[in-house]
């Protein structure tokens, strides 16, 4: 693994990749957020070292370099899935060639399921904290302390500061934000509505299939991370209806503006 990372960060090193101030997994509800970005480099997964391919419609499957309100940022303009096949290690390699391209910060989004029933779709939700019930754990075999410790503290898997600042900006547009707890589980199926009721008792107020391994391998290489959810359909009883990739791709556009005004705003005060 440590010769793979620093394989691809010095393959887009020399193609322009220079250190960023934050990393940027533009998930669905960020899938056009690149075209905010002043792009300086941009370079398709399939052509990166090492690189996971996306396969998943709605994904761009790019690495993006630029600048955004003044800041340098490293984006991913789509994601990869436990779903797609990969393993949690293999979908993860890319946070790791983020942190040694240079970035600390790591700004994650996704759409998601809302079993909270006071959430709407629609609605945005800050990750305060995670449930992990992937089979497969991207940590999991040996430890190689170059990247981090064997035992990783996760006590504060999403950095309070960023919350907190995130939530003054949110306030300052008047944009309305909840703050609750992602479950992921593997996928690709949509939930049942018994699945749906598992998440609820279990203490999660969203579930999804993706950020968790991302942001426990950006923890163990010390990251600090903020993640933001758009509720694109609801688990909630009484009110759960049929649902599609479509549909969720359609309500996290309409989503995006407000997520984008918070994600600039944030990565240019903070």
């Amino acid at each position: 693994m440590w010769e793979k990372v620093q394989e691809t960060v010095n393959f887009l090193k020399k193609r322009g990749f220079q250190t960023p101030d934050y990393g940027i997994v533009l998930g669905t509800g960020l899938g056009n957020f690149s075209n905010e970005i002043d792009v300086k480099v941009r370079i398709s997964y399939e052509d990166i070292p090492n690189f996971p391919k996306s396969t998943v419609k709605g994904h761009k499957g790019e690495f993006i370099y630029g600048k955004l309100e003044g800041k340098s940022v490293v984006a991913m303009s789509g994601r990869f899935h436990f779903y797609e096949g990969y393993s949690a290690k293999e979908l993860t390699f890319p946070i790791r060639v983020i942190k040694f391209l240079g970035a600390n910060n790591l700004i994650v989004s996704n759409a998601v399921g809302g079993v909270n029933p006071k959430y709407k779709v629609g609605d945005i939700m800050i990750i305060k904290d995670h449930i992990n019930m992937l089979p497969d754990h991207p940590l999991r075999g040996f430890n190689d302390e170059r990247f981090g410790p064997r035992f990783v503290d996760m006590h504060e898997p999403y950095s309070i500061e960023m919350m907190e600042f995130m939530e003054s900006i949110a306030l300052k547009n008047k944009i309305f934000l909840h703050k609750g707890i992602y479950l992921v589980l593997q996928g690709p199926t949509f939930e049942t509505p018994a699945e749906y009721k598992m998440v609820s008792l279990m203490g999660a107020d969203v579930v999804g299939m993706s950020t968790v391994p991302e942001i426990i391998v950006a923890r163990h290489m010390n990251m600090v991370c903020l993640g933001l959810s758009v509720i694109t359909d609801l688990g909630v009883e009484g009110r759960i209806e049929e649902v599609s990739h479509e549909e969720v791709q359609r309500v996290a556009k309409i989503a995006e503006k407000k997520l984008g005004v918070l994600v600039k705003q944030f990565i240019e005060n903070y």
